[in-house]
């Protein structure tokens, strides 16, 4: 989103208002100029066309804004507004600005069938964006963290820089991809002869552990050099491994040179030649632009931190668990690319209905991040889950999930009363409370963008939800727009003052 030209049209709009008597919905406006930024390609003013706000009233609205049918009127007023001021400034000319008022004139009877109807609605995807910017196209989100910063290796203690749980390969496969190591095969070893002389280790009646021994030289020894071509660069070759073992997951090269670059000074060094290398030894896979330590490497190094006597945990595979321990493993944190897999082979072991049952029994009570992940995960499943989805229609809590659910795939469903689209609107952006913790200048754009209205945030008060408080005070300290803000923070009060009573 653009936010300068927004912003500017705003400010002009406030004061063209001004000048001549109109009341401006400011608030609303700027929602539009957002949304129509974001999703339509509206860089400018003079970019609005009628077709514009069908799209804006009648497709985003419902899909991204959780608000009342009623408010329809309130939103189309202003859309009026915005025509009048983009005539009067110049911005289309009178032809344009006619079409524009014709055009709202056949949503306004429209646009509150659309927010009332919870198939363009969705699953409180207004609220969902709030926890990323992606995280609407993605299947479920799972709070992996953003990718560290390189350029500082973590302390190594076992007190300070407690070690992720990993997933291992079976010792089978480990031992099969061992022969799949150049380092180790007998053949010629051309331009890598000193590397190969450095590291061969004469492998015995247990392969693993020499291969255990071979990890241990790359990162603690003095090789000279040796390994990647240049001294300084052997050096970091701990560093550079313990992050990557920290991260589980692949990595862009360029932030592998960058960090490189910036700890050892390596001045120029040919980072392909460098990867090159060491791929060759078997300790990194390169595919394509990302890279990362193989399998192998992955076992060895928890050896190795196992040898220095720090906690190295093994992660479960979860597709064993049963649905708390899936969700519990979800939640502990983990790359997207594994949990999916995880999920997936979940899924693949049981039957739709089995699953449903599964995963929506561990989600009734359960805190609402925990619910937030099991029902993303049943939303995956086939109508064939609706006897266990629509039985949940009881249960206060996944009720407004299972309305989405059972509406989205055509089938019989109870209409969100107001009292169900407030308690959920308060779930969803409970879900987003680690996250925005974590990082509150995203939480805070993606709110700017696409957060509940005014008059949304100061009915939540009245919801009977465990997270209600903290939701109201996270969006009184992180909305951008200080009315709103003010708004949040006041049925934040409001909120306690009820618990207290």
């Amino acid at each position: 989103m653009s936010i300068e030209w927004v912003n500017q049209a705003i400010d002009d709009l406030r004061a063209w208002g001004r000048a001549r008597g109109v009341v401006v919905d400011a608030d609303e406006v700027r929602l539009l100029c957002d949304y129509a930024s974001d999703y339509l390609n509206v860089n400018e003013l003079g970019d609005f066309t009628p077709a514009t706000f069908d799209e804006l009233l009648l497709s985003i609205y419902p899909r991204k804004v959780i608000a009342p049918p009623e408010s329809a009127q309130e939103t189309v007023a202003a859309a009026r507004t915005l025509v009048d001021y983009l005539q009067q400034s110049g911005a289309v000319d009178t032809e344009t600005a006619a079409a524009m008022r014709e055009e709202l004139a056949g949503i306004e009877p429209k646009m509150p069938e659309a927010l009332a109807d919870t198939a363009n609605f969705g699953m409180a995807k207004s609220l969902f964006s709030s926890i990323g910017p992606e995280s609407l196209e993605q299947s479920v989100a799972i709070p992996s963290g953003e990718l560290p910063d390189l350029g500082e290796a973590p302390c190594d203690c076992p007190g300070c820089a407690p070690l992720p749980a990993v997933r291992l390969a079976e010792p089978g496969t480990l031992v099969a991809e061992l022969a799949t190591v150049p380092l180790l095969a007998g053949a010629d070893a051309g331009p890598y002869e000193e590397l190969r002389e450095e590291l061969w280790r004469d492998v015995g009646d247990d392969p693993l552990q020499t291969w255990a021994e071979i990890v241990a030289h790359v990162v603690e020894r003095d090789t000279r050099g040796t390994i990647t071509g240049s001294a300084e660069l052997d050096e970091e070759l701990y560093d550079l491994f313990d992050m990557l073992y920290r991260l589980r997951a692949p990595v862009p090269v360029t932030v592998i040179g960058d960090y490189l670059e910036e700890v050892a000074d390596a001045g120029g060094a040919d980072l392909g030649a460098v990867l090159d290398r060491l791929a060759w030894c078997g300790m990194v896979v390169v595919e394509g632009d990302t890279a990362g330590l193989t399998p192998l490497t992955v076992w060895g190094l928890r050896e190795h931190y196992l040898a220095l006597g720090l906690d190295a945990p093994q992660a479960a595979d979860l597709a064993e668990a049963d649905a708390t321990g899936l969700i519990e493993g979800l939640l502990d944190g983990m790359p997207t690319e594994l949990a999916e897999e995880d999920i997936s082979r979940w899924l693949a072991g049981r039957t739709p209905i089995t699953a449903a049952a599964e995963l929506l029994a561990a989600a009734s009570g359960a805190p609402a991040v925990a619910r937030g992940i099991a029902v993303t995960i049943v939303d995956r499943l086939g109508a064939e889950a609706e006897p266990e989805v629509r039985a949940c229609l009881e249960d206060q809590e996944l009720r407004p999930h299972a309305i989405h659910w059972l509406t989205a795939r055509g089938l019989a469903a109870p209409q969100l009363s107001q009292e169900e689209l407030l308690w959920v609107s308060i779930d969803m952006l409970a879900l987003a409370l680690p996250a925005a913790e974590e990082d509150p200048e995203i939480f805070a754009e993606n709110m700017a963008a696409s957060g509940p209205p005014a008059h949304l945030i100061e009915e939540m008060w009245r919801v009977d939800h465990p997270d209600v408080v903290d939701v109201l005070e996270l969006l009184g300290r992180s909305l951008p727009d200080g009315t709103v803000a003010k708004a949040a923070r006041k049925a934040a009060f409001k909120a306690r003052s009820r618990a207290i009573r």
